[in-house]
């Protein structure tokens, strides 16, 4: 959080400075010169807030004949999704102007390295979200500023459906080929839990099986025999789980292994990672066709020897990597098709989306 806050600071640094020349040499006191600030960085921006919402899969019956025929029925509670943010970012040429923020949006250009224009960019978003009866957490915040030889940007991401969380800052070097494409090299430096730690390994036995029994035992769990061939399995609260081997492997000992990796993992603190960055955007737009792509490239991580370095997991060095492509053409008034997405890949943990399409207009 300290570092944030210095980054931050320091991008407000730059962006009142790149301002101050437009207010003259009249002297202004510290109340009004925050005034003008906050105007200049908050003009354009938009605050929203929407809660979305549906039904989720159908109702499910499930039949047991154990102690005769019985029926139960699994319902699953609606989705939903709570959706909160402020964004200033310009609209590249084929991004539509909503008449309202609802939080459904995807503007996979937010992804880009860089901007449509130079200057001081942000997004704050947050979502709460149900999807067929599971809980998530989605976050993307990030503060960019672009100018022609350099960029600095911060990213905060948590997305809930991919289980994956970091913070990211990164200062690159920019160089401009033409008025449409750029490329960029620099440094980042990843905020993150250790990736590639297993809480499981040291369970596991020479012949490749996993010791849950013991583990389990370690976690509370008891095994109570009777003496007769009967058996009872009891979680720490002293309840029973199960009453055969079936249902303590099959049903008892995934619940056991869950909650102690995510216990385990959660004991750790977060790890930095220092890697070198590449990357490149190329932005080309007219009516009927329009090209947007970027990449960036992060071949080599600095080894700091930590227990819970990635590269003890990895064995090495590795590759992280991510990109977009944003394509529309239209054939004339009436055809045309689209594809756009973006992909991602870091610590060998891998999430994307991407959509694509044919439109035919009759007139």
């Amino acid at each position: 959080m300290r570092k944030l806050l210095i980054v931050l600071l320091a991008l407000s640094t730059l962006h009142v400075s790149a301002q101050q020349s437009k207010l003259g040499e009249t002297p202004i006191n510290k109340e009004n010169k925050l005034k003008v600030y906050l105007k200049k960085t908050l003009k354009f921006a938009t605050f929203y807030g929407a809660i979305n919402g549906g039904n989720s899969v159908s109702d499910v019956d499930v039949y047991s004949v154990t102690n005769g025929l019985e029926t139960s029925t699994i319902k699953t509670p609606f989705d939903y999704a709570v959706s909160f943010g402020v964004r200033k970012i310009a609209r590249f040429g084929y991004e539509t102007r909503n008449a309202f923020y609802n939080g459904t949006e995807k503007s996979y250009g937010d992804a880009a390295t860089i901007g449509k224009v130079k200057g001081f960019e942000f997004l704050f978003e947050g979502e709460l979200a149900r999807q067929q009866g599971t809980d998530f957490i989605n976050q993307n915040h990030f503060l960019r500023y672009v100018a022609d030889s350099w960029i600095v940007k911060i990213e905060y991401l948590q997305d809930g459906f991919a289980d994956i969380e970091y913070f990211e800052a990164s200062q690159r070097y920019r160089q401009k080929l033409g008025n449409k494409l750029s490329f960029n090299v620099g440094a980042a430096q990843r905020l993150s839990e250790p990736y590639g730690y297993d809480p499981l390994e040291e369970w596991i036995l020479s012949n490749g099986n996993l010791h849950y029994t013991d583990l389990a035992i370690q976690e509370g769990y008891t095994i109570n025999f009777d003496g007769q061939g009967g058996i009872e399995y009891l979680n720490p609260s002293g309840n029973v789980v199960a009453e055969n081997t079936q249902i303590w492997e099959g049903v008892a000992i995934p619940t056991v292994l869950a909650n102690y990796t995510e216990r385990k993992r959660n004991e750790l603190d977060q790890t930095i990672q220092y890697s070198l960055v590449a990357g490149f955007d190329y932005y080309n737009y007219t009516k009927d066709f329009w090209v947007h792509s970027w990449g960036s490239l992060m071949p080599y991580h600095y080894n700091d020897g930590g227990e819970f370095s990635y590269h003890t997991y990895n064995k090495g060095q590795w590759l992280d990597y991510s990109g977009g492509l944003i394509f529309g053409y239209k054939f004339n008034k009436s055809l045309g098709v689209f594809l756009e997405g973006k992909y991602n890949k870091y610590w060998n943990r891998s999430w994307h989306d991407f959509s694509m399409g044919i439109n035919y207009v009759i007139f």
